[in-house]
């Protein structure tokens, strides 16, 4: 007998009370299943009569490691096949790294939790056989390679460090600071996010930390980044329900405006969009953001701060800023790369919605 799509499964026993069991959805990376297996621990301390299960699978993005990131093009690159297991009923939560998720998700799924944030900032992880002579992308010299995959790190850091050198680096956290170690690696330096590495245990990595308020750093980071996201069906309500004490309402209101910038200019995880939200005060939210094009020669800058207490004030907030970015040239920044992609779109991976 088959399971409706919109009800967690519930297993029966002769001996004790009908049992949920919450099947839960991640891409089967290890940063990917270390979250996944974060949010069940504490799903579990919070109900702990339901059972939960992992249930891991790979994404578009995860199949193709050799293919840079910004050459997929399209939105969903690692949601998509976790949200058609939703849709069917095969998982009844995802677990997403928020910024990894598009922002207008496919009709019947909701953006059901934002669990408390680890550190959103980007850093710098120096190659082991450099360690004592640089500790920052200051210390660089001329040609040094940088090692990214994301536009966005590119396009920031070639606006202050014009003279480094980029090249693309895919892969998972293990396999990238092997690749950065290896003796005959060209690279100097990678660009990585503090909460992937934090979470991987690896932390102890981190040489330079590239927020607005570090010295030399000045580099915002994506939209959602350090935040995980969990996805659900609009109609599971029992679910919903669920997951709700697990929400951090502080991240949900600084993602949710984050992500209203980065929707209002309809940029992808592709695009150059950098964010950087700080709390300040009673219910204050300081929004930061950035649009530069690849080159790093031209960039756009905004920053408000409001008082945010809903969803619906950090959506408009977001929306504010997203405007002062536009009357500040992003829009112009954003067609160039726009009219660049349409005219790579034969050679990319098109983006089917779930």
């Amino acid at each position: 007998m088959s399971t409706p799509a919109t009800q967690p499964v519930i297993t029966s026993s002769t001996s004790a009370a009908p049992k949920t069991v919450i099947r839960v959805g991640t891409r089967k990376s290890a940063l990917a299943l270390i979250q996944a297996e974060y949010v069940v621990a504490e799903l579990r301390k919070l109900h702990p009569t339901v059972d939960f299960e992992i249930k891991g699978m790979h994404s578009t993005a995860d199949k193709d490691k050799i293919t840079a990131l910004y050459k997929f093009g399209g939105k969903g690159l690692w949601t998509n096949e976790l949200e058609a297991e939703l849709k069917i009923g095969a998982v009844d939560i995802i677990v997403h790294s928020l910024k990894d998720m598009p922002t207008a998700l496919p009709d019947g799924f909701v953006l059901a939790c934002i669990t408390p944030r680890e550190d959103p900032r980007d850093v710098v992880v120096v190659k082991k056989a450099f360690q004592d002579k640089y500790k920052t992308l200051a210390d660089l010299p001329p040609g040094a390679v940088v090692g990214t995959s994301s536009v966005r790190r590119m396009a920031q850091i070639r606006r202050r460090y014009p003279h480094l050198e980029f090249k693309d680096m895919r892969g998972n956290i293990d396999t990238r600071v092997r690749k950065l170690d290896a003796e005959d690696s060209e690279y100097s330096v990678l660009i990585l996010a503090a909460a992937g590495l934090l979470r991987a245990g690896v932390g102890a990595r981190i040489s330079q930390y590239l927020d607005s308020n570090t010295e030399g750093g000045g580099m915002l980071h994506a939209v959602g980044q350090g935040g995980l996201g969990i996805e659900a069906r609009a109609d599971d309500q029992k679910t919903l329900d669920l997951l709700r004490p697990l929400e951090s309402e502080a991240a949900r209101l600084s993602c949710e405006a984050e992500r209203s910038v980065m929707r209002t200019l309809e940029g992808g995880c592709s695009i150059p969009i950098g964010v950087e939200t700080e709390w300040i005060g009673d219910n204050k939210l300081k929004l930061t953001a950035t649009v530069v094009n690849v080159e790093g020669t031209e960039a756009a800058d905004a920053e408000k701060i409001e008082e945010i207490k809903t969803r619906e004030q950090a959506v408009e907030f977001g929306i504010k800023v997203a405007q002062q970015l536009t009357d500040n040239g992003a829009q112009k920044i954003l067609d160039v790369i726009n009219a660049e992609r349409e005219a790579n779109a034969d050679k990319a991976e098109p983006w089917v919605p779930a």
